[in-house]
């Protein structure tokens, strides 16, 4: 364990940041732990904010990763609305943007990911809106509802969650994307084709191939996006959803090794031993595929978070999991393990046209990556057979009347 009366300090009150503030206590961590949140609210479950919480089912309570009061029990000293704006690496002191400091034995850097701004005509326009936070959402669900309009930039899969929350509200919403097809970057065809009609089932209009040129408002206000083949898309809101870039201004300024993120090793630990990152600003490695890469998803934050816990507290290191993460649309539900890097084939098991079906992308007979929608065992033995890096009988994969139970024995 390190150094018992080292301080502990965490810049980021997010999933990853406030997970480990709480493993560090469950795992007998008896020093000082400070957690800097940049927003208002105690750490909070994210991906509700584009179902649960734009729909009215739950509020900021209900996301609570644990109640303000555990944080006053487990002397965790937790300071919201405030940001790391510079560190002194030399010092082990960092600086705030209230212009206090704070010195630290232990750092952990988990500031999360920012919306990526579209540099266009009016793009400062009032409801020209992002998604990341509950401010965001809170301001989103008092602007669309029945009679209104709602334009969401960007085809993946958080433009697709508001665009099926926003139907549940009663707008219309209109999706529009530059590529030619939806999840263009991250799903295979069949997948983008399933959901484009099942949105539109359910009332979603879609323009692909569209390039936004700017926004057009009135009284400061927008009123409408302006694609590049000239015609303007009438709407009440606007929210763009086109990616995120991390938060490593911090890091890169003080000399850290960043690329496309923070680097950090299998411990989350940064090229400073002193210095830890975890969450969606680390560029870290994944073992199963033999490449480092930047993820954005809650059981990332969480994985990281255990492996800080675990270096920072003397702990064995945990064992490596699969990346995976889901989606909920409607009564939809998708589950993704794994990555497609350097598939060679694509297998279909089941029919999308029954609304449960399973995609398993491959590398020669190993399985890469499984899309499986409403298909909780498809989920479930693809992960283990993605992590086990056993061969796969193909056949087998893809006859639906063999159990996945079967196939990945």
């Amino acid at each position: 364990m390190s150094d018992p009366a080292a301080h502990v300090v965490i810049l980021g009150a997010g999933h990853a940041g406030g997970t480990l503030a709480a493993l560090l206590r469950q795992f007998g961590y008896p020093g000082p732990i400070t957690l800097i949140g940049e927003e208002p609210l105690p750490p909070y479950q994210r991906p509700p904010l584009s179902k649960a919480w734009l729909k009215g089912e739950a509020n900021a309570e209900d996301l609570e990763l644990k109640p303000l009061e555990f944080y006053r029990e487990h002397a965790i000293d937790f300071r919201p609305g405030k940001r790391a704006v510079r560190l002194e690496r030399s010092a082990k002191r960092v600086h705030l943007d209230d212009e206090s400091a704070l010195d630290y034995d232990i750092l952990v850097i988990a500031t999360g990911a920012r919306a990526i701004a579209l540099p266009l005509p009016g793009a400062d326009l009032k409801h020209v809106m992002f998604l990341r936070t509950a401010a965001d959402a809170e301001l989103l669900k008092a602007t669309i509802g029945p009679g209104k309009k709602l334009a969401v930039v960007g085809g993946g899969y958080i433009g697709l969650e508001v665009a099926a929350s926003g139907r549940a509200l009663g707008a219309e919403v209109v999706v529009l994307e530059r590529e030619e097809r939806l999840l263009a970057r991250v799903a295979c065809e069949a997948l983008s084709s399933f959901f484009k009609g099942y949105h539109e089932q359910h009332g979603v209009i879609f323009e692909l191939g569209a390039g936004v040129k700017g926004f057009e408002g009135q009284d400061g206000r927008v009123t409408g996006v302006t694609l590049a083949d000239g015609r303007t898309i009438a709407c009440d809101a606007v929210v763009v959803g086109v990616g995120a870039t991390p938060n490593d201004e911090i890091a890169r300024d003080a000399g850290l090794e960043t690329a496309r993120g923070i680097v950090v090793d299998l411990q989350a630990r940064t090229s400073d031993p002193n210095i830890f990152a975890i969450g969606d600003v680390t560029h870290r490695p994944m073992p199963i595929y033999d490449r480092m890469f930047r993820m954005e998803s809650v059981p990332n934050a969480l994985e990281q978070a255990k492996q800080a816990a675990a270096a920072i507290t003397g702990r064995p290191a945990p064992a490596g999991e699969v990346p995976w993460q889901w989606s909920d649309q409607y009564d939809l539900k998708l589950q993704i393990a794994g990555y497609a890097f350097d598939v060679d084939q694509i297998l279909l098991r089941g029919e999308p046209a029954s609304g449960k079906f399973a995609v398993f992308h491959l590398k020669g007979d190993q399985l890469q990556s499984v899309e499986a929608i409403n298909s909780p065992p498809e989920f479930m033995m693809g992960k283990q057979l993605i992590l086990s890096r056993r061969p796969v009988d193909k056949g087998r994969l893809a006859n639906p009347s063999i159990s996945m139970k079967e196939v990945a024995s």
